[in-house]
């Protein structure tokens, strides 16, 4: 009888009180409820953990020893577990060489596509490469200068591991006297040193012959006979000029080569008939950016290269050369200054002049050098003495660069970044790939051109291909998964990505959705997926695509278990389960389960309620109309931007809004984060192309609260985190007791050495490894879990030791703590966000997305704002309940009360409809975005029928056709640049 449900009994993981829940197999199920409530412990953290460890449980102890042990969850039985794939938002590759297109095997079958129809091309006069017969060759060779001796040689291996002693005894007994072996030439009766374990050319030389009209039969002949050895290819070596007989039976001759030359290799296969380029066969292996056969030798196939930057060698141009202008040489205490005098002396530069006033060739030739041209340098040796020499000056950037290829030193390495940054190939121009393999093209593209066009450019550029019969034989079926492959992404929204776009640029939902379309390409049945918030990133027009995407791998026969708080995908689940009642240790209870109907109307549900309408976020009585002042973006043309000028008003909640890729996160991280940072912060990271940013001084300082975790290790809390361990300990330390003791702040610390517990290090636990099982954690029998000597621990503040802190909720510890006001404040911050239930030393690795994310934010929110700060904030409702985002909301509003300006890129529509101002991009994604379709407040947006958000917005405010209220706004039309006081 098949088993219809999957059955988890006595889960225990994290905060789950030994929950019990059935749930249908190959149905969506939604698992939603308060952030921290045990959504994540129990779909990832019990059933995905257990279906995976039963796998790797199947395989032998020996196969288990290099896969890796999954510790078993906290949990008595689960029932009817499929094998189990976990999407979530964790795995976005950091590899540079991953791309959009590796991830999704696009670029695989674009390889492929190429190396079997693409028409090569001569990489340096672009005429199309045919075939080339013996006759063609030997009219390239006839045409060198007359009494020119040169080898022909036949290669046997290329570049391939091995000895190869049975091949060089078959070339022997066919008569032949030498062969070159990495470049040097032996005669076969002698020992040729050749190592298996590395790659080695073997050429047998065939002939040796003088350039000559008399010769054509015998250099027709050779060729041939290379060329059956070297199954098509030739290689001729020029040896240089002479007369010189040659013995027609000793083809290597006396006289190895006494120079370098170009040699000149030709096919049978492919090579330019115009200027005897020879241009290796298509392979797969050629087009591809990470074998050593298709990368540009200069970066590798990384396309980037890592080069000293004139913008952060020089960051800020109002200094003057003796004010320290040149940033990387004014942290030296000798040598340098001196050098930069002499230069500056000798070529009349003013030292006391600002950077910016220095003429153009002045500064050119100090950050670029004197070339072959000599100065004179006067120094002081250790002594004292005066002393010059003359030498060029090779310049501020050419120093730099060597120094850091030249060191060995990693101090001197991380020192010299801070003033290098990425730039594209010199060689490649980021292309990634050498001149052969970009020579090569498809409908007079080649595979960089096609990698560059978008999602859905590219499937346009496929449907359009008119190929010849023969082709279309060939490409048929890899045309079919390439198509396949990129509808997938369209599916799901990711129509705006480009197939070259590095991986390790996208954001966790997008990653998510890129593998969730490589899941349904799978078609795989009888799985259990579990999807972390795959709505993450994605604007509400595009979520029914999403959802129709998650039905058809549920209607293949798969179960799907995904976390989410996201309305439309809730309501389009078959069965929902709701966790709660509240997160953390009032957490980890089944509020309701059951199909999605009977758990809305179940009022015991908090999330039902708000989808009920009983609560919801409510709409302010009034829009804040700003400061009156503005900060101006002006000529913003980062990735696909169209040129825009941006005004924000400050002193309001200022929400940027559009679809998915309309330039949201290019306008304020990659342009007005970066900008703010190196105003305020001296910041290394370049903005994205733009003129200018007007308004800065408004301000005085900008926070930028990103996505990244808060830490990766169990030593890493959100006391921590936050700074206010740091006060713990100085107030332990200032204690009577400590005092008499001798104990400074560093005694209170589990990280170093002196107060913590010595048998576990700090750790608190044990790890004993048990070879091909899980590794056993036990507390530490010593300090029992606390992870401090006995002594420390007999310090105490208000009968609580430093180790009973740590176990504190956020809530307990305000009590403790209500009449220290610097450890007060941070506390009372976290408690605003929703996290007053977390323990001070719960490990980083335990709390949820949405938790890490509000611990970073109230770290931000506890240092003091001045009423002219800056807040910028990526999709902060991430992983966020209705009920926190309520909270959240509440905390955001307080700081623009106060005069400061929050500015967040945001889809949510609970968060749009309170800000005070929208700036809503698009109309699409990728290179149909990058304009400003309109801005205003919600209710004018509504009312804006080319902005999809206006739409969605206008649905929830009931006023889409409601007339703008404000006479300082206006909805702007797209496709032309916004018009800023």
């Amino acid at each position: 009888m098949p088993i219809d449900q999957i059955t988890i009994r006595g889960a225990r993981e994290h905060n789950l009180k030994n929950v019990t829940l059935s749930i249908p197999r190959d149905k969506l199920v939604v698992f939603t409820g308060l952030s921290g409530s045990g959504k994540s412990s129990l779909a990832f953290d019990t059933i995905y953990a257990e279906g995976q460890r039963r796998y790797v449980e199947s395989l032998s102890a020996y196969a288990r020893q290099f896969l890796g042990q999954m510790e078993k969850p906290d949990v008595d039985t689960i029932e009817g577990l499929s094998p189990a794939i976990s999407i979530d938002q964790k795995g976005t590759s950091r590899n540079p060489r991953s791309t959009v297109g590796t991830v999704t095997e696009v670029y695989d079958y674009l390889r492929l596509l190429y190396a079997r129809i693409g028409h090569p091309h001569c990489p340096v006069c672009g005429r199309e490469v045919r075939r080339q017969t013996v006759e063609q060759m030997a009219d390239h060779v006839e045409k060198l200068p007359k009494g020119m001796r040169v080898m022909v040689l036949g290669p046997v291996v290329k570049g391939r591991k091995g000895e190869y002693r049975s091949l060089i005894e078959d070339v022997r007994k066919s008569g032949f006297v030498r062969v070159r072996v990495d470049g040097s030439l032996y005669e076969l009766g002698e020992q040729i040193p050749l190592d298996k374990n590395k790659k080695h050319d073997i050429q047998v030389v065939v002939d040796r012959i003088v350039v000559g009209p008399d010769q054509r039969t015998r250099l027709v002949d050779s060729i041939e006979t290379a060329a059956r050895l070297g199954g098509g290819s030739v290689i001729i070596v020029p040896l240089g000029t002479g007369t010189a007989a040659v013995t027609p039976g000793d083809p290597g001759g006396d006289v190895p080569p006494q120079e370098h030359v170009d040699e000149i290799q030709m096919s049978q296969d492919f090579a330019c008939p115009y200027d005897g380029t020879s241009v290796p066969e298509p392979e797969p292996r050629n087009f591809s950016f990470n074998n050593p056969h298709g990368a540009c030798p200069t970066c590798t196939g990384i396309g980037f290269q890592l080069v000293v930057d004139g913008d952060l060698v020089v960051p800020d141009p109002s200094l003057s050369l003796r004010e320290g202008a040149i940033a990387a040489w004014s942290r030296s205490q000798f040598f340098y200054p001196e050098l930069l005098e002499s230069v500056s002396k000798y070529l009349g530069i003013d030292m006391d002049k600002p950077w910016s006033k220095l003429t153009k060739p002045h500064r050119e030739v100090l950050l670029n050098g004197t070339g072959d041209r000599k100065i004179r340098f006067g120094y002081k040796n250790q002594y004292g003495h005066a002393r010059w020499y003359e030498a060029p000056f090779e310049g501020v950037i050419a120093n730099l660069q060597r120094r850091y290829q030249e060191t060995q030193s990693d101090f001197l390495k991380a020192e010299l970044e801070r003033y290098m940054s990425d730039k594209p190939c010199p060689a490649c121009k980021g292309r990634r790939l050498k001149p052969e393999s970009l020579a090569v093209t498809v409908a007079s593209r080649n595979i960089a051109e096609v990698c560059a066009l978008s999602v859905s450019t590219a499937i346009g550029f496929f449907d359009a291909l008119d190929l010849t019969e023969r082709e279309q034989l060939i490409a048929r079926g890899v045309l079919k998964e390439i198509r396949e492959r990129l509808q997938f992404m369209i599916d799901v929204g990711l129509e705006y990505l480009t197939i070259a776009r590095a991986a390790n640029t996208l954001s966790g939902g997008e990653s998510q959705r890129i593998r969730l379309a490589t899941q349904i390409g799978s078609k795989l049945m009888g799985v259990l997926y579990i999807l972390d918030e795959p709505s993450i990133g994605l604007h509400q027009r595009d979520n029914r695509r999403l959802i129709n995407t998650l039905l058809r791998l549920r209607d293949l026969g798969n179960t799907l278990i995904v976390v989410e708080h996201d309305e439309e995908t809730i309501r389009s689940a078959d069965y929902m389960v709701d966790i709660g009642p509240a997160a953390g240790e009032h957490g980890g209870e089944i509020i309701a389960a059951g199909p999605v109907d009977e758990v809305i109307a179940d009022p015991n549900s908090i999330t039902a309620a708000f989808l009920r309408g009983d609560r919801e976020i409510p709409i302010p009585a009034k829009r804040r109309r700003g400061n009156g002042k503005q900060l101006v973006i002006r000529g913003a043309q980062a990735n696909n931007l169209k040129d825009l000028d941006v005004a924000i008003p400050l002193g309001g909640f200022v929400a940027v809004s559009g679809v998915s890729g309309s330039g949201k996160s290019s306008l304020v991280t990659d342009i007005l984060s970066r900008k703010v940072a190196q105003h305020f912060y001296k910041a290394k990271e370049r903005p994205g192309l733009h003129r200018s940013v007007e308004g800065l001084e408004h301000l005085d300082k900008a926070i930028d609260i990103d996505q990244s975790p808060i830490g990766r290790t169990p030593r890493s809390n959100p006391a921590t985190y936050t700074g206010m361990f740091t006060y713990m300990r100085e107030l332990f330390a200032s204690l009577p007791e400590a005092k008499m003791r001798g104990y400074k702040p560093g005694r209170f610390s589990f990280n170093v050495r002196g107060g913590r517990c010595e048998a576990c290090q700090g750790d608190g636990i044990i790890q004993i490894e048990m070879h091909f099982l899980p590794d056993v954690y036990v507390p530490c029998e010593v300090c029992h879990g606390t992870r401090y000597s006995r002594e420390v621990q007999e310090v105490k503040f208000r009968g609580h030791s430093i180790s009973d802190v740590l176990e504190l909720t956020v809530d307990e510890a305000l009590e403790v703590f209500e009449n220290v006001p610097r450890i007060k404040v941070k506390l009372r911050t976290l408690h605003d966000v929703g996290l007053g239930y977390i323990r001070l030393g719960q490990p980083a690795t335990q709390l949820s997305g949405g938790e890490a994310q509000r611990v970073k934010l109230s770290t931000e929110l506890s240092r003091r704002d001045t009423g002219r700060t800056l807040y910028l904030l990526d999709e902060p409702t991430t992983g966020l309940h209705y009920a926190d985002v309520e909270r959240l909301l509440v905390v955001l509003h307080r700081l623009v009360d106060h005069g400061n300006t929050v500015v967040v890129i945001e889809h949510n529509l609970d968060v749009l409809k309170t800000a005070d101002w929208l700036i809503d991009l698009g109309p699409e994604g990728g290179d149909g975005g990058g304009y400003v379709i309109a801005q205003g407040t919600p209710e004018q947006l509504a009312a804006s029928p080319e902005s999809a958000t206006g739409q969605f917005l206008g649905a929830l405010l009931g006023k889409a056709h409601k007339q703008p209220d404000r006479t300082d706004g206006s909805v702007r039309s797209r496709r032309a640049k916004v018009a800023v006081g």
